[in-house]
């Protein structure tokens, strides 16, 4: 019996407890957050769409639906969305060797027969390991950094790796002689009329007036105090424009040459925009490749963007990123329903972010017509302290399930 209501107690959903109390720690869920912004979308719109909380400590200013801020890995599903477009033209495809493109041969040493590809890349599946870094500098080729990074053949395994979407800018720009942070804005932040950028590159002067800074409460992520103070880690601009490139002296990129090296734009995690604006690139989604009038994308497309290459079965070589990724696509993150769902029977696609003190998500629920979005700018609490049904931590955990019993358009 005793078992039974234990069972019981385990299964009990946690009450959700209202946004304002979670940023003001008025809540055993977190001691507090900086900042934490929301939305909901449907097909048609916005039903919902909430801030509360600091988009700068010092000077205090508010945080805005409409406040850019760095929203870290999400960025790889806006590069996969570029990806489909260079495939819907020919300049790119997602099962041929990178090297055709690069222009030099791309192999694991210890695999030399075995061609990589960009569904490899994609989906993580490529074998590809981060190793001590994953931002080469200026002057730096990235075919000279990747010899050392193999822990697998290409399709051999699952592993997180952010190097594997600086391999994919490096082959976009290869593909189309551009700079992968304006190209980035020309494929998909400028035809949905966007204001945002990766690294700030493209955004208006505005944008980087309103930019949210992000918080910890320590000096990095083991370094975390309940009741320490806030800590800016990225992006206090005080309004000044930095440059898309952190190692060129006086930002002089006149000498690069697109192909050589991608990840110097933060491919990976670098992207700059607002919830609302992450909201609009769902609604895309959800709209089969159209917004607002818009069609960035097929709907062919977006059905390859949405089908597993990989799913969790269990294979030792498998890294699964502590349980929280059991399935994903080429360049999607995909929710199984199980510990993986922050909302019990959750089968969404999009991504999560965590970098500098942010947690954030951009999901799809197709099977309810929903678009849910939310980015918090710093917490108080332990970042990964277990959530209480999944493999999230307890504060998204709280917040997604709030956002998914958002009433339908009436």
């Amino acid at each position: 019996m005793l078992r039974l209501l234990l069972a019981l107690l385990l299964a009990a959903p946690v009450a959700a407890a209202p946004l304002a109390d979670l940023v003001a720690g008025r809540t055993a869920a977190t001691p507090g957050l900086a900042g934490l912004v929301v939305v909901v979308a449907d097909r048609q719109g916005v039903l919902r769409a909430e801030a509360l909380g600091q988009a700068s400590i010092v000077p205090p200013r508010a945080l805005m639906p409409d406040t850019p801020l760095r929203v870290a890995s999400i960025s790889k599903a806006v590069v996969a969305i570029a990806v489909m477009r260079l495939v819907e033209q020919r300049r790119l495809d997602l099962d041929s060797d990178v090297s055709r493109s690069l222009g030099w041969r791309l192999r694991n040493p210890a695999a030399p027969d075995v061609p990589l590809t960009l569904r490899q890349l994609l989906s993580h599946t490529s074998g590809i390991v981060d190793g001590p870094g994953y931002n080469f500098p200026l002057g730096v080729a990235l075919r000279d950094e990747l010899p050392t990074r193999w822990a697998a053949a290409p399709g051999a395994r699952f592993e997180y790796a952010n190097l594997n979407y600086g391999i994919i800018a490096t082959v976009m720009e290869a593909a189309t002689g551009e700079r992968f942070d304006r190209l980035m804005t020309r494929l998909v932040l400028a035809p949905l009329r966007l204001d945002a950028g990766y690294n700030w590159s493209g955004a208006s002067d505005a944008a980087i007036a309103g930019a949210a800074t992000l918080y910890r409460t320590g000096r990095d992520e083991s370094d975390w105090h309940p009741d320490g103070a806030w800590v800016a880690q990225v992006d206090d601009l005080a309004g000044v424009r930095p440059c898309p490139v952190r190692s060129a002296p006086d930002c002089d990129l006149s000498a690069y040459v697109p192909g050589t090296n991608g990840t110097l734009f933060s491919p990976q995690g670098g992207l700059r925009i607002s919830a609302l604006g992450l909201a609009t690139i769902g609604r895309m989604l959800l709209g089969d490749g159209k917004v607002d009038g818009v069609r960035l994308l097929s709907p062919v497309s977006v059905r390859v963007l949405m089908t597993p290459v990989w799913q969790a079965s269990g294979r030792a070589q498998d890294n699964d990123y502590h349980g929280q990724m059991r399935c994903y696509g080429p360049g999607l993150h995909c929710l199984t329903g199980g510990p993986d769902s922050p909302v019990a029977g959750a089968r969404w696609w999009g991504h999560l972010g965590e970098a500098y003190g942010l947690l954030a998500g951009l999901w799809v629920d197709r099977a309810k017509g929903r678009v849910l979005v939310y980015a918090l700018t710093g917490t108080r609490d332990d970042p990964f302290k277990p959530a209480h049904v999944s493999a999230f931590s307890a504060v998204e955990e709280n917040i997604l399930g709030q956002l998914a019993a958002t009433p339908p358009r009436r």
